[in-house]
């Protein structure tokens, strides 16, 4: 990837910013600003050199408009907002703009060619700059117009914290440090089965909870009520007698009167569901927190949302306090840790959900490989 950090006499020259403002949006207000936060480097990079930046960004999947993310990103920096994503308004607006000014545009899904990956769609925005930059790890997974498309059309560069992206998750399988604990919840234990085996390989230990844990658990024979599970066999019988997975010993269940309890995973009735993992678990990982030199984790513990968030904020103030260098990864991981303010205790923490994961799988993305 070519660096924004190599771009000479770019003053006055139209610069087409690909970020990741999908952000939470509720009751008209941005609930999370942590990914706009994270585009503000690059954009103050290029704005300080005299470019005149257009950022480009979806929202949801469609129909919703970017005013209220307009709103945010003008606490941190001035940035008109059109309204529009090609139409008289936007033309204009980029005809009109001075050197350092930003503008931003309307919801890129907006316009089906987005994700139809539509060369036209692509061209006409190609038309409104002379440089692209991309700035949007958290979708770099997807094969949109605006992300694998444009940098075909107009010379394209990685923004900086897409650079740090790939620098910092590259530590995990590029001669990594050891002990290695790598910790991975969440859901679909089908789509993270090959992630599973790779870092089987790659770390000493694999720590294993979210709803990844009840497809883990009914396969060695435990009930598991009413618990989220995969519906389709994906050869888990291959991983389960690994002995470099840890297996929580007990978990938090919402009962049939829907009250909390701890059990152990062998007294699991069949009306429970399981909302986290226990207190026992979580004492039980310390120590290997505490001995490792790199911990990798993505994904939440426990299902936050329904009051299965305690052993995720736990683990996560116990990995702050290591002396581990640490890197974290995930939505519903990030947001908690945004919610935490405990950012700056990691080593890096990725902007990255699903690009994340297939990045630490596969070592790049499709929006990576068409900057090259």
């Amino acid at each position: 990837m070519r660096s924004i950090k190599g771009l000479r006499n770019i003053k006055g020259k139209k610069v087409l910013v690909r970020v990741d403002f999908n952000v939470p949006v509720k009751d008209g207000k941005v609930e999370d600003d942590f990914r706009i936060k994270k585009a503000l480097p690059t954009i103050e990079f290029l704005t300080t050199k005299g470019a005149k930046i257009i950022l480009i960004t979806h929202l949801g999947k469609g129909g919703d408009t970017l005013a209220p993310v307009a709103k945010s990103l003008n606490k941190f920096i001035k940035a008109e907002f059109t309204g529009e994503i090609l139409g008289p308004k936007s033309t204009q607006a980029v005809a009109n703009m001075q050197d350092g000014e930003v503008v931003l545009l309307e919801n890129l899904r907006n316009d089906k060619g987005e994700k139809e990956c539509s060369q036209f769609f692509a061209m006409n925005l190609a038309k409104l700059a002379d440089i692209y930059v991309n700035e949007a790890f958290p979708v770099d997974h997807r094969q949109d117009a605006s992300l694998v498309l444009l940098p075909k059309l107009i010379p394209a560069y990685a923004g900086l914290q897409l650079e740090k992206e790939v620098k910092n998750l590259s530590k995990v399988f590029d001669k990594p440090k050891h002990p290695f604990l790598f910790i991975l919840g969440g859901a679909k234990f089908s789509t993270k089965l090959p992630l599973i085996e790779k870092y089987l390989k790659l770390a000493d230990h694999v720590f294993i909870g979210g709803a990844l844990l009840n497809d883990l658990l009914k396969a060695k024979g435990y009930e598991v009520g009413r618990s989220l599970l995969s519906d389709e066999n994906f050869g888990i019988e291959k991983i389960i007698g690994n002995k470099k997975i840890i297996v929580p010993a007990d978990v938090v269940v919402e009962d049939k009167s829907g009250k909390l309890l701890a059990k152990k995973i062998d007294e699991v009735e069949k009306n429970d569901y399981i909302l986290d993992i226990g207190q026992e678990s979580i004492q039980a990982l310390e120590p290997y927190i505490q001995k490792s030199k790199l911990i990798l984790w993505n994904g939440p513990l426990g299902k936050y949302e329904a009051g299965g968030g305690g052993a995720t904020k736990e683990i996560l103030k116990m990995v702050a306090g290591s002396k581990a260098e640490s890197i974290i990864g995930g939505g519903d991981t990030v947001a908690l840790i945004s919610e935490m303010k405990m950012e700056d205790k990691f080593s890096f923490v990725s902007t990255g959900g699903g690009a994340t994961l297939e990045f630490l799988d596969k070592g790049t993305l499709p929006a990576i490989q068409a900057l090259g």
